[in-house]
Parts: structure tokens; C-alpha cells; sequence
């Protein structure tokens, strides 16, 4: 439960139709399996306690008194565990039969949550058998226990990890218009749960699947979806135990077909409170100071035994970067367009004849040109309007020049050349600046030289001058206060380092031969300014080797930003991802690194040019990113130093 992760699962157990006796011994022994696995939350499907599919038999009161009593059993063998199990079960009150999901834990019930929607059209006729539920909470006795609230407006919240608070709606309840879901996370649910019996129908699965995956998204939330399995009546229709485990429109986990196996998965709540939090329009009950719709709802507290989940859910090594081949093409494409549609648009807007880009033959300034490229194709204007300027300093190798040249020539841009040595050298003499002391000096001189060339050649041309600065640059600070920090559009704003080298590989992929062998040897090429001159003709200056990987900083960054995590949660799920690539300490170094830059390199964040968001994560000061440039990270740093004393007491 540290952190937030809560380990929950679905289960579809074996089952006889009627058979009361069985199907708990069955629950039980998928109970005592989980909770062996260290799940808290464990849900079962819709009337699993007799099988959904009784018929006119839930009419009997043999297999009534039945349920109820072998109901009392199941209470007693999981008195000492620690889990919290929903179960499906036929409940009478008061000459009306529920279709209920009794939440159980510690031989206790802690709430029923009746069956709202009753579905009576095609092969379904529940309402010959089952009462709507009801959404006031009333109180009564089942299988031993008293005064058991019974009702929909029912939430269950853990003391130990306030931000769970669970809820349940069953099976039609999430098919209807106005689910009581709804209201469940208005009040403050994060988990929902849903025993269900969704009979197979072709095609029906990936719309099931939509259904929850959305249905979590809307109420950002996590949704167990428990489905009725194989061995319920086929008399007329067939039954798969469909189940999965969706949070915040992300289906994290889903059970194969007809398989009787446990739906295992870990949910982030506080990952959910923190993304409501930043939505206003995710609105709750205290707003207005007035209860929404005037629905009570009954509030009962239950506790877990503290203890580390262990985590079996993935976290990609590249978050920015779709892992799915196709869903990666896709998104690659759909990011080429957005940038080039946002560049489309201000050349049309300026009345701009041309478009500068300063091209090193590094990755940014290829993906801004191939971006360019793609503008100037949609404005149908032609490629030698787009001025490509090659800026060779002390530091330039052959490899880029190369493939700046080659890349320009095969894209049909212009290209101009212009050495900054001269220029470079002459303000060294005018500022005082000694050429052979390799400092900050020496470094930004050369960048902003270039800016000043890149912003005079556009003037000259009724140009605008296209940046070339990404993200993890931004981030980090990696840029020269303007140098190429500044620009008259920056198209690569909002694109990280890591999404850079898969659009520039897409690209890759898509054109001609000859393009195609220069982008992939710009993609083979360390990243690099070229600041500092060549050892041995090859590049003397690695950024990586400086700042630290961009996979780690672009995992540091979603998550921190995203998702709002601590240093300690992105340290445990980034060990997880980088396994077999980074020690604890090793990450624990960078990400330091990581937070000390992001702070203090706020002021080029707050000034940076206008540029297109395109993902979820973006640092424009004018969207997504309204920060102090003179906060301090004092309580982020100090929570990396407690990192660092936990890694040397091990």
C-alpha cells in the first residue's frame, strides 16, 4: 500500500449452476489464493454464490436459504485475512429478491450494494425475478451479521490509505446512461467494483472492453470488472468470465477467454486523487457547500494490515513513447501532424516568405526540418523557400557536417554555410575571452553567434527563424539564454528527447532510400552541442555523459509532472523499468541531477517561444506549467537524501 499501489484482482471461479456448497468452496479457495498473493481487493462475479444463471430457481427458498447459509461459512474461514472479497449473492428483504455484491471483510459485511438497473429486453429477464436497488441505505440482517448497510450510496474507505475509498455498482449498472458510478466518485470512490455476468456475443469483448476502459477514464478511477464464467447454464448462452482491471481509461490488466485464473493488478489511488485534483471540472459533494443531487451516502471505515505492495504492473523505460508497433506508427504520424499543422498555420498567419532553420546534423534540428518539410507541403510551397544555414564552429565534426549537407540536399532545402570561427574568434578579442580556456563563455559565445546569424538571415528574407529545442532540453535547462533557447516558433517545445528519436526513425521508415540512410545515421549519432573541439575527428562533448540519460530524465519528468509522483515513487517504479540497465545508485545520481536543473532553470522556461503541445506533458508557461522561477526544491532534494541513507543502511 506505500505509495499509493494497491494490489486488487478479478476472479471467475469454477461453479455449479444451483449449487451453493460447491461455488463457496470454490470462492474460498480463490480467496486464500489471492490474499497468498497479497491482494487487498478481491471482486467475484455477478450471483456467483449461486450462478447467475438459476432461472425461475432463485424463486426456491432451498437454494436461498442455501446461499445464505453457506454465506455464513464463508464469513467464518475468512475471519483472520486480510482482504477485502466482493461476492455476488441473491438477498431477500421484505418480500422483494436483490441481485447483490456484498463487500465482506474480516467475517464481517460491510455493505451490500443492491442491483440499480435491471435489464428485461432480449435474452435477459431479470425483473421476473430480482427488485430494483435502492439508493437510500436502509440497514439489515444476513448470514449472521446485524444491521449490515444496504443500499447503493454505500463507500467503503481504508484508514490506513485515505485516498481508497471503494464503491460498487453490478454489471448492467455500467451499461446504463446515468450509472450509479457516477455518483459514486462525486462522493469520493476511487475504486469501483463490479460483479457482472455479461454473457459472449462475437464482437462483444473489445465493446465490453471499450465500455470499462472509458467508464474509467470519465470517473478517473479504477474499475473491477468481475465476469461470470464458463461454467454458468448454456442453455441459451455462453459465458467466458470476461474480466478486467482498468484505471483511469487504461485497461492494466484482462483475463483470457473461458479461463478460470486470477485478474491480478496493482491501482494507483493516489495517483487518481492527484489527477482530480488538477481537473476543475472533476467536481464532488463539498462543492457549493451542498450535497449533489441531496443523495446521502453512508461512509464506513475498514482497515488493512500496512504492508509494501509488491509491484507486478509494467512501467515503460519510454512513458512518452507507445509500445504497441501499430499504436507507435500511429502516434508517430498523428505527432508530425500536430507539429506541422501548428507551423502551417503561424506561416500562414505572418505572411512569412521563408523558414531559417540553423542545422547541425543532430536529431532536434533534423526532426524541426522534417517537420518543416511537411508545413511547407501542406501550405504547397515550395522546398527552397525553407533555408537550411550549416553553422561550423570549433567543435563541428565531419559526421555532422555530413549529414547536414546530405540531408538538406536530399530534402531539396536551401542550404547556406556560414562558418562562425571568425566571427566567434573577433568577440572572444572584443569581450577579453581567451580561446583556449574552454568555458561557459566559450561554449555560449558560439551558440548565441548562431542564434544572431539564424535571426538575421530571417529578417533579410521576411524569414521566421524555427526552433530546434526540445523538451528534455527545456527541463534540464540544456539550452544557451538566447542562444538556441530562443527562436520565432519552437516545434520540438513539446516533444521529449526520447519521442524525437522514434519520430525521426518513423520518418525514416516512410521515405526514400537516400533520406532514409542520412536519418539513420543521424539517429546513430551521440547527442551532442559540438561546443568543444573534435578528440580524434569524433565528437568531444556527450550530453548524456554530462546531464545524464534522457530515458531517465524523460521518466523523471512524466511522472513528476503527469502524474505528480514524489522522488521516492518515480525511484521505486524507475527501478523497476531500468532493471537491467541502472543501479539504485546510479539513478538515484541523475535523478538529483534532475531535480537541482528543473528547479533552477525555471527563468528560460518562462520565456520561451510559442510552440505546439502535442502530449500530455508539456512546459509552456503560458499552458501547462505556471511555475515560480525562484522556487526552491529543498523538500524534493531532502527527500533524495533520505534515498540516498536508506541505499547505505541495506
Amino acid at each position: 500500500m506505500k505509495d499509493g499501489f494497491i494490489k486488487v484482482a478479478a476472479a471467475s471461479p469454477k461453479l455449479k449452476v444451483a449449487d451453493c456448497i460447491y461455488n463457496c468452496g470454490q470462492i474460498l479457495e480463490d480467496i486464500v489464493k489471492a490474499e497468498a498473493l497479497g491482494v487487498k481487493v478481491l471482486v467475484f462475479p455477478e450471483l456467483c454464490v449461486s450462478g447467475y444463471t438459476c432461472g425461475d430457481l432463485f424463486l426456491q427458498d432451498v437454494l436461498l436459504m442455501g446461499c445464505e447459509k453457506e454465506f455464513v461459512k464463508l464469513l467464518a474461514a475468512t475471519k483472520e485475512m486480510d482482504i477485502l472479497f466482493v461476492v455476488g449473492v441473491p438477498v431477500a428483504y421484505r418480500n422483494k429478491l436483490y441481485n447483490v455484491a456484498a463487500f465482506c471483510k474480516n467475517g464481517e459485511i460491510l455493505g451490500m450494494v443492491p442491483k440499480k438497473n435491471l435489464p428485461n429486453y432480449q435474452e435477459f429477464y431479470e425483473a421476473r425475478h430480482f427488485a430494483s436497488g435502492m439508493s437510500k441505505v436502509i440497514y439489515i440482517d444476513y448470514a449472521g451479521c446485524k444491521d449490515i448497510c444496504f443500499g447503493t450510496n454505500i463507500l467503503l474507505q481504508c484508514e490506513q490509505l485515505p485516498e481508497l475509498v471503494i464503491a460498487g455498482e453490478v454489471c448492467e449498472d455500467l451499461w446504463v446512461p446515468d450509472s450509479p458510478s457516477v455518483q459514486h466518485v462525486l462522493h469520493g470512490a476511487t475504486i469501483i467494483c463490479n460483479p457482472s455476468a455479461s454473457d459472449e456475443l462475437a464482437t462483444k469483448p473489445a465493446y465490453r472492453r471499450n465500455l470499462v476502459a472509458m467508464q474509467s477514464a470519465k470517473l478517473v478511477a479504477g474499475y473491477i470488472y468481475a465476469d461470470a464464467g464458463k461454467d454458468e447454464s448454456t442453455q441459451d448462452l455462453v459465458y467466458s468470465g470476461h474480466s478486467m482491471i482498468a484505471e483511469n481509461g487504461s485497461i492494466l490488466e484482462e483475463s483470457k477467454l473461458f479461463d478460470h485464473s486470477l485478474t491480478i493488478t496493482e491501482l494507483d489511488v493516489k495517483k487518481l486523487s492527484a489527477e482530480r485534483r488538477k481537473m476543475s471540472t472533476f467536481c464532488n459533494e463539498l462543492d457549493n457547500g451542498e450535497k449533489r443531487d441531496g443523495k446521502e451516502y453512508i461512509i464506513r471505515s475498514f482497515s488493512f494490515k500496512m504492508k509494501e505492495t509488491v509491484l507486478t504492473r509494467t512501467f515503460s523505460k519510454t512513458p512518452f513513447v507507445p509500445s504497441d508497433e501499430v499504436r507507435k506508427k500511429q502516434r508517430c504520424e498523428e505527432i508530425l501532424m500536430l507539429q506541422a499543422m501548428g507551423l502551417r498555420k503561424r506561416i500562414a498567419h505572418t505572411g512569412c516568405r521563408t523558414a531559417v532553420i540553423g542545422l547541425s546534423g543532430g536529431l532536434d534540428s533534423t526532426l524541426a526540418l522534417l517537420v518543416t518539410v511537411k508545413a511547407y507541403d501542406m501550405l504547397q510551397l515550395g522546398h527552397e523557400d525553407i533555408i537550411a544555414v550549416t553553422m561550423p564552429g570549433f567543435g563541428t565534426t565531419d559526421r555532422t557536417y555530413q549529414n547536414a549537407l546530405e540531408l538538406a540536399k536530399s530534402l531539396g532545402v536551401t542550404l547556406k554555410e556560414i562558418s562562425i570561427v571568425d566571427a566567434v574568434r573577433q568577440h572572444f578579442k572584443d569581450i577579453g575571452q581567451d580561446e583556449n580556456v574552454h568555458d561557459i563563455t566559450y561554449e555560449n559565445g558560439q551558440a548565441r553567434e548562431r542564434t544572431q546569424i539564424l535571426m538575421d538571415i530571417a529578417n533579410k528574407n521576411n524569414g521566421m527563424v524555427i526552433g530546434t529545442g526540445d523538451m528534455s532540453e527545456m527541463a534540464l535547462g540544456w539550452a544557451t539564454y538566447n542562444g538556441d533557447h530562443m527562436s520565432m516558433y519552437a516545434v520540438n517545445v513539446s516533444i521529449p528527447k526520447t519521442l524525437v528519436r522514434y519520430l525521426v526513425g518513423y520518418y525514416a521508415g516512410e521515405t526514400d532510400e537516400k533520406t532514409a540512410a542520412v536519418l539513420y545515421d543521424v539517429l546513430d549519432t551521440p547527442v551532442s552541442p559540438e561546443l568543444l573541439p573534435p578528440e580524434n575527428g569524433k565528437i568531444a562533448q556527450k550530453t548524456e555523459d554530462i546531464v545524464g540519460p534522457y530515458e531517465l530524465h524523460d521518466f523523471f519528468l512524466y511522472y513528476m509532472l503527469r502524474f505528480g509522483y514524489t522522488p521516492a515513487k518515480i525511484f521505486r517504479i524507475c527501478k523497476l523499468a531500468f532493471r537491467d540497465e541502472y543501479t539504485a545508485e546510479v539513478i538515484i545520481k541523475w535523478m538529483e541531477t534532475f531535480y537541482r536543473r528543473f528547479f533552477s532553470q525555471q527563468f528560460k522556461r518562462s520565456c520561451v517561444p510559442d510552440g505546439p503541445k502535442v502530449g500530455t506533458v508539456s512546459l509552456s508557461p503560458r499552458g501547462d506549467l505556471r511555475m515560480p522561477s525562484d522556487a526552491c526544491s529543498t523538500m524534493w532534494l531532502r527527500e533524495i537524501e533520505e534515498l540516498k541513507i536508506l541505499k547505505k543502511c541495506e
